[in-house]
């Protein structure tokens, strides 16, 4: 979905030791009275990329775009961007600029005075700035409405008028504060298209924060899950999503099943892990960092289970038997929460692929869960 995925591996400088960062944050902190709000944190992020900062409210990722922008400065740590420590240097006078969440628009102006208000101070002809003013519009598409007033837009309106605004001083670095939050679902869906498109088009580095997970999955190369004010995992969105690192990661973005259990063995590329809230053995491909007798967790998304009325012969498939608890229709898509055997609660996506008012499984449905090793992924903490 993202146009702005890197296509290979050129693409990809996280990767590369010896490549240097656009923006790097180094053991930045900041407290408040006792309150740690941002805990040493350490980032690097490229020239292009749209990177996210995601978290539950309160994890610090508001306060370290604040710290970006200069509108808060560190406790300790510093910040570069392209080399130069910004320590100090005070917000309009660092190559970034900032869209609020509110968009901060001047009620009393048009659309194009709104747009141009940025270029007020800086050492221009009459004629650069009214063309600067013309490129940002034919940008975002608002061309035929720059008479307008703030109130005579919509939301998806005002939203490109704040992201034309931001970025006319063409800064190095955009912030974007929750960007979509105030559009309605369907609009907030198309906009994040507009956005990346512009995002690409003008080539900036983009640091956005959400704490909706599909927005940061949708739109960001790479996303920052914060926790307690640290950057508890870095990673693309299919890192993020497919493999995890901790149970908070698995558990916050998307939906997951969490197992706990024992390695019994490894055989074949296959581990063996003992589950007593299953009543049976669980198998998992081998990653190569487990041992005998380790306590483990099993996340397991609920659209790499499939659910049947009839078991399923395999080996080494994993299944469990149980009954529909609950089920949800979402119209693409059904939810089912699945009680075990042994009591406990899966989760199960199915996609609705033939069109029927029919439920093919029903409340209190006997069914079987079924998954293959390589659907599952281990987690150590």
């Amino acid at each position: 979905m993202n146009s702005s995925q890197p296509k290979s591996l050129a693409d990809r400088p996280w990767l590369d030791p010896s490549a240097v960062p656009q923006i790097a944050i180094e053991g930045m902190t900041k407290t408040y009275g006792g309150v740690t709000a941002v805990d040493n944190v350490s980032l690097r992020i490229f020239k292009g990329e749209m990177f996210a900062l995601v978290g539950a409210s309160g994890c610090g990722k508001t306060t370290l775009l604040r710290m970006l922008a200069g509108f808060a400065q560190p406790t300790s740590g510093r910040l570069l961007i392209e080399g130069i420590d910004m320590t100090g240097v005070r917000p309009h006078e660092r190559p970034v600029n900032m869209m609020f969440q509110s968009y901060a628009l001047f009620p009393h102006m048009t659309v194009e005075e709104n747009v141009g208000y940025g270029l007020r101070l800086l050492p221009l002809d009459k004629s650069v700035k009214a063309k600067r003013v013309d490129e940002a519009l034919e940008m975002v598409q608002m061309g035929q409405l720059r008479k307008r007033k703030p109130h005579q837009l919509s939301g998806g309106q005002r939203q490109r008028v704040a992201l034309a605004r931001a970025l006319i001083r063409r800064p190095k670095v955009l912030l974007l504060d929750e960007p979509l939050s105030a559009l309605d679902k369907k609009l907030r869906e198309k906009t994040q298209f507009e956005l990346m498109n512009i995002q690409y088009q003008v080539g900036i580095t983009f640091v956005f924060v959400t704490h909706d997970q599909d927005e940061a999955m949708a739109l960001s190369t790479r996303i920052a899950v914060m926790n307690r004010g640290q950057a508890v995992q870095v990673g693309t969105p299919s890192e993020i999503y497919e493999f995890p690192q901790s149970r908070f990661v698995a558990d916050f973005v998307g939906t997951t099943n969490l197992f706990e259990g024992v390695v019994e063995g490894m055989d074949s590329g296959v581990v063996r892990v003992r589950c007593a809230e299953t009543g049976c053995d669980l198998y998992v491909d081998d990653p190569g960092h487990v041992t005998t007798g380790q306590q483990i967790w099993v996340s397991l998304r609920p659209e790499k289970i499939r659910l049947a009325k009839q078991p399923v012969a395999g080996l080494r498939v994993n299944q469990l038997k149980g009954s529909v608890l609950e089920l949800g229709y979402l119209g693409n898509r059904s939810i089912y929460r699945v009680k075990t055997e042994n009591g406990k609660i899966v989760t199960v996506f199915a996609q609705n692929e033939q069109r029927t008012s029919e439920w093919a499984i029903d409340w209190s449905d006997e069914v079987y869960l079924t998954w293959t090793a390589n659907a599952a992924v281990f987690l150590q903490q």
